[in-house]
């Protein structure tokens, strides 16, 4: 199939909106499934559904992206939002399945802490990418990057105590290894809702 010149797509955006409303249900399931560590064969499952469904809609994006001549926004910026979007569900995702492949029986405090900062950074970045059809109110989406770049921060934070925490207090060196990097994965889908923000606000001040 040949290209189809579409000016200013606007398809691009209902998919952007769709892939962080997906995002936002795979940090509620995964806040859930660490707040209340029951059922969780279930909840796993769900998280895997979203999950699944999330590479449907990047798939449904580049493919349009193949077939569009004339992009709404500049297409290494479509590309590369689609991907942080879909890393964020990709490392929620694998923090709930290394879960049950590590055996994991009951969840620390800074886990759940983390699971609440990736929901708050997830429903940000959320907003912000329902403001790029208009891209006026640049002051409130502002205020939505700097804040989803500040839970990157407190994100940091809550890791790094949090493996210190395991070193010093954990004798048992096979859980600190399991734990150090489920941390890790947590911090890193808090790390890419960041990412998914900064390119926001590179589309927004080179459109503004």
């Amino acid at each position: 199939m040949g290209l189809r010149i579409i000016p200013k797509e606007e398809a691009f955006f209902d998919l952007f909106k769709a892939q962080a409303v997906n995002v936002v249900e795979g940090a509620v399931l995964l806040k859930d499934l660490l707040e209340d560590y029951t059922d969780v064969d279930q909840k796993r499952m769900k998280i895997e559904k979203v999950e699944s469904q999330g590479d449907e809609i990047a798939h449904k994006i580049m493919e349009k992206l193949n077939m569009t001549f004339i992009t709404p926004m500049d297409r290494e910026d479509i590309h590369a939002l689609s991907s942080a979007l879909d890393d964020i569900l990709d490392y929620i995702n694998a923090t709930s399945q290394r879960l049950d492949l590590y055996g994991v029986t009951s969840i620390h405090t800074g886990a759940k802490d983390l699971a609440n900062i990736i929901l708050r950074a997830a429903e940000e970045t959320e907003a912000l990418i329902e403001n790029m059809k208009n891209l006026k109110d640049i002051k409130n989406m502002k205020s939505r990057w700097i804040e989803v770049n500040r839970l990157e921060n407190e994100g940091d934070k809550v890791s790094r105590n949090a493996i210190a925490g395991l070193f010093k207090n954990e004798q048992n060196p096979i859980e600190v290894i399991k734990w150090k990097e489920l941390y890790e994965h947590l911090e890193t889908a808090i790390d890419k809702c960041e990412d998914a923000a900064n390119i926001v606000e590179s589309v927004a001040l080179k459109n503004a």
